[in-house]
């Protein structure tokens, strides 16, 4: 309901966990559609969702950790990126990318390889649930991240001085469920986006910016 949305019919199985496909449709205005492939050399990246659901939910499974241990995650999954949505359309920003199965670098490297341009990333402004770098130094790791790492390892650059490189990159590539958005917006409108943001409940993580560049190429400091 919060979402403006209806699940219509369906089609039941037996199997050991519940699980649905959706065929999603809509109507977009063009003047307002923002897409992946606008991201100009000096644009800030703004991550509007902490990262970790991945390892925070393979811990739940595991048992390692209770739902209440969790919570900070799962409201943060079941958050919408609706008002974070208006929020960008209404300052009006280069490009933008959800961050969900292929982890932060896959869904950055793919908006930079649209865009024609690199970017330089801050590994301390990347924001993280709680919990989530204890559980990944204890292997809580999906298999979907090390699939993400070791197919986007040849994109991250990392500069001199990256003690906890590994450790980091299977965070940047733990596949996320219900992440946030990732934005790049020129930089003298991050005042006016951060405003509407906060306006409309959502976080904004200013993590880097465009450089231009290898297209694809991440630089992490």
């Amino acid at each position: 309901r919060e979402a403006g949305a209806s699940l219509v019919g369906g089609h039941s199985i037996e199997d050991e966990e519940p699980k649905y496909g959706l065929a999603v449709t809509g109507v977009v205005d063009p003047r307002q559609m923002v897409t992946g492939c606008g991201a100009r050399p000096g644009d800030l990246l703004v991550l509007t969702k902490p990262l970790g659901t991945g390892v925070i939910t393979t811990a739940l499974k595991g048992k390692v950790i209770s739902a209440p241990e969790a919570e900070a995650a799962i409201a943060g999954m079941a958050a919408l990126n609706a008002g974070a949505s208006r929020a960008m359309v209404e300052t009006g920003v280069s490009a933008c990318t959800d961050i969900t199965g292929f982890g932060l670098i896959g869904h950055l490297h793919e908006l930079l390889i649209s865009s024609g341009v690199a970017a330089r990333m801050e590994s301390a402004a990347v924001p993280f649930y709680p919990l989530a770098l204890e559980l990944a130094g204890q292997g809580m790791i999906p298999a979907g991240a090390y699939r993400n790492r070791d197919h986007f390892r040849c994109a991250v650059n990392w500069e001199a001085g990256a003690a906890a490189e590994e450790e980091l990159l299977i965070m940047f590539a733990d596949p996320q469920t219900s992440g946030g958005l990732l934005m790049a917006v020129p930089p003298e409108r991050i005042s006016a986006l951060r405003a509407a943001l906060h306006r409309y409940g959502a976080a904004a993580a200013v993590i880097g910016e465009i450089e231009a560049g290898a297209a694809g190429r991440i630089t992490v400091y």
